[in-house]
């Protein structure tokens, strides 16, 4: 799944019931979708409130069948033709600011700017590139991968504009982008996620 303020994507797939549950917590309309014909909406797309972003190995039909599920909100829809499709991982946004990993070209950050609606900016987090996965950001707060840098958190406070912390996820894994997403209604974690990392992911993102 992926989440903004206005939307919940998820995989044409998911159950029922935890859809609904999700919808609920996130406090959206929840969309169905398929990319690349895969179940994997939200390693394969980056999204705020502005719009979604998908790779280019997304179907000419998947495309069409976002940009009319999402007409009705106002939200662009763009394809950034890169190599790496994962669009997800390397890519950690709100409606303020989208933080790039390096493997993203001059050229696919102006699509995402353009998309999007935001300033795009370079950065690492805890040395990685994949900053999409080790991370999630709202318009209320931001938690990163819980190595990532004092510098690191400062850089992507200022690009979005939000508040930073780290954390974890599903039990230890610091790849929180990749166990959890939010939105400024709430967040929604694996399973195994502890009540302790909960309550973390709640003080950063000023749910509580």
């Amino acid at each position: 799944m992926k989440a903004s303020d206005k939307l919940l994507l998820a995989g044409q797939q998911m159950e029922d019931k935890s859809l609904a549950l999700a919808a609920e917590a996130l406090g959206v309309k929840a969309v169905r979708a398929g990319v690349a014909n895969s179940e994997l909406v939200g390693i394969f797309c980056a999204m705020n409130s502005n719009g979604i972003l998908l790779p280019n190995i997304a179907l000419d039909s998947e495309v069409a069948a976002i940009r009319r599920a999402v007409k009705s909100t106002g939200m662009n829809v763009g394809v950034v033709d890169s190599d790496f499709t994962a669009i997800g991982n390397v890519i950690l946004c709100n409606d303020r600011g989208a933080v790039l990993s390096r493997v993203l070209s001059r050229e696919d950050l102006a699509v995402v700017k353009d998309c999007l609606g935001v300033e795009c900016d370079y950065q690492t987090v805890a040395g990685l590139e994949s900053v999409g996965s080790c991370g999630i950001a709202t318009n209320r707060g931001c938690v990163l991968h819980r190595d990532a840098s004092e510098e690191e958190l400062d850089t992507v406070q200022d690009i979005l504009k939000v508040e930073t912390d780290i954390g974890t996820a599903n039990f230890g894994s610091p790849f929180i982008g990749s166990c959890a997403i939010a939105n400024g209604n709430g967040v929604v974690a694996g399973i195994t996620t502890t009540g302790f990392e909960v309550s973390r992911m709640m003080e950063a993102l000023k749910l509580i």
